[in-house]
């Protein structure tokens, strides 16, 4: 087996990846996305480049090159982790939220608005404290408690004013009043093998915001509310041929990675 890994820098996660590769003698080809070309056009030197691998691994911090890398590559038949629809759906808030809700994953009541003004209704239909979020982003960026009208009012002309496409949705959801911390859990091939609390004493409990990972115990709860969530973004992504997740943020599990090849390497 033949493994490519675009990467854009090789931090722990992909340090471990790339070891546990190793230690199954499995080949691997690093793809620094800073430099790579695609070839879109068929018959020219770029067209078969990368079509020596079994799996391409997805490691990309910009989610655009992620997106467009892995569209390419599975229009072509290249298998990929995860797979363009996939990433297309989780890597969008809103999506990701219609996916669960539309199969009845319990999430935070989350809005929809086009402009300020009905963004404001939105958020008073809501209640304060709020949270605004873009539809698309991570690491706990640019997110927004909103407390009063008053800081919704300005809020929302500081991103009229922006005029960016992260800017230009408005994605709107309730306050969770979680203890300091959320859930992070994983799912395997159906299984949640893991999760991990993230504590903080701030409300945004990234740990690229500063919050501490612990192990946290499994529970049959987590374990069903993990398993309709996979399944969710499963139905959702019906074209998806590899691998899936999705993420939501309460106080319920805060991100579900499932995998459909859970003996992929």
């Amino acid at each position: 087996m033949k493994v490519g890994m675009i990467y854009s820098r090789i931090r722990a996660e992909e340090k471990l990846l790339l070891q546990a590769l190793k230690d199954r003698g499995i080949e691997v080809e690093l793809l620094d996305d800073r430099k790579m070309i695609f070839e879109i056009s068929s018959g020219h030197r770029y067209a078969s480049r990368y079509q020596d691998f079994d799996v391409v691994v997805e490691r990309c911090i910009n989610h655009s090159r992620a997106l467009y890398s892995l569209r390419i590559l599975n229009d072509r038949g290249i298998k990929t982790v995860n797979s363009a629809d996939v990433a297309a759906v989780c890597g969008n808030k809103l999506e990701t939220t219609s996916a669960l809700a539309a199969k009845d994953v319990p999430t935070p009541r989350t809005l929809v608005a086009y402009t300020p003004e009905s963004a404001l209704e939105a958020i008073e239909d809501l209640g304060y404290p709020a949270v605004l979020k873009p539809a698309v982003g991570s690491w706990g960026r640019l997110l927004s408690r909103v407390n009063d009208r008053h800081a919704a009012e300005a809020i929302l002309e500081h991103k009229e004013i922006l005029g960016s496409y992260h800017h230009s949705i408005f994605y709107i959801q309730e306050y969770i009043d979680k203890p300091m911390r959320d859930i992070r859990a994983f799912v395997i091939g159906g299984e949640t093998v893991a999760a991990i609390y993230r504590t903080s004493p701030h409300w945004i409990t990234n740990t690229a915001r500063g919050g501490e990972s612990t192990n946290c115990p499994i529970t049959d709860e987590m374990r069903d509310i993990c398993r309709k969530g996979a399944e969710a973004v499963d139905c959702w992504c019906s074209k998806s041929t590899t691998r899936w997740s999705t993420e939501t943020a309460s106080s319920r599990p805060a991100l579900i990675s499932p995998t459909r090849w859970p003996n992929l390497f």
